[in-house]
């Protein structure tokens, strides 16, 4: 059995990262050390709607996940993130009763725990080789999400240039406002406000 330490969700952002990544950063829960995840934006929103009480209208795919767990009557207990291997993190959903163990990645993992209410878990190994000083975790607050994606998850390596340092954004338009509100309309599956806003950028676009 491997030795296996606690972790919250720390937070996330896609500060000092490149386009479509974003950090998912882990914190010991009785200690100081913090891991940071790289992870897509798919999964990053399936985290952060959970953690906001944020509901699509219909399943989206971990809602599918955990509904099925709970429809076959199996109990998620925990989830594990167990193996580094060449940069790129491993993990297992553990289900109580049994010894299954089903392999999943850490984003999916992390995704469907805070679903089900279980606590996340990182060998200690693996949290004493990627643990990183609190000084070089990038900053969480006031992050806004990117829409690309990338496909690994692995032990993202840090920034040149500090991560707190400041970003001068230029300001959207107003059909740039109004493509970003579509493709989140879309994406939580609320058709009607998308077919509102699509309406409004066919005006703006006769104008």
């Amino acid at each position: 059995m491997i030795n296996k330490v606690q972790v919250d969700i720390f937070g996330l952002t896609d500060r000092g990262m490149s386009q479509g990544a974003f950090a998912l950063i882990l914190k010991e829960s009785d200690g100081p050390r913090r891991m940071p995840i790289i992870i897509g934006v798919p999964e990053a929103q399936a985290i952060a709607n959970e953690l906001e009480g944020v509901r699509a209208q219909r399943p989206m795919t971990h809602d599918l996940l955990r509904n099925v767990i709970e429809v076959l009557g199996a109990q998620l207990r925990e989830v594990a993130i167990h193996s580094l291997k060449d940069g790129t993190f491993y993990a297992s959903l553990i289900f109580e009763f049994s010894d299954l163990e089903v392999d999943a990645r850490p984003s999916d993992a992390i995704a469907i725990a805070v679903r089900c209410g279980v606590p996340i878990f990182v060998a200690e190994e693996i949290l004493e080789e990627a643990a990183i000083d609190q000084s070089d975790v990038p900053d969480v607050e006031d992050e806004e999400e990117e829409e690309d994606a990338i496909e690994e998850e692995e032990s993202p390596a840090l920034p040149a240039a500090p991560v707190d340092a400041p970003v001068e954004a230029e300001p959207l338009t107003y059909r740039e406002r109004l493509e970003r509100e579509l493709d989140d309309a879309i994406r939580t599956e609320d058709y009607e406000k998308a077919a509102r806003i699509r309406d409004e950028l066919n005006r703006s676009t006769s104008e």
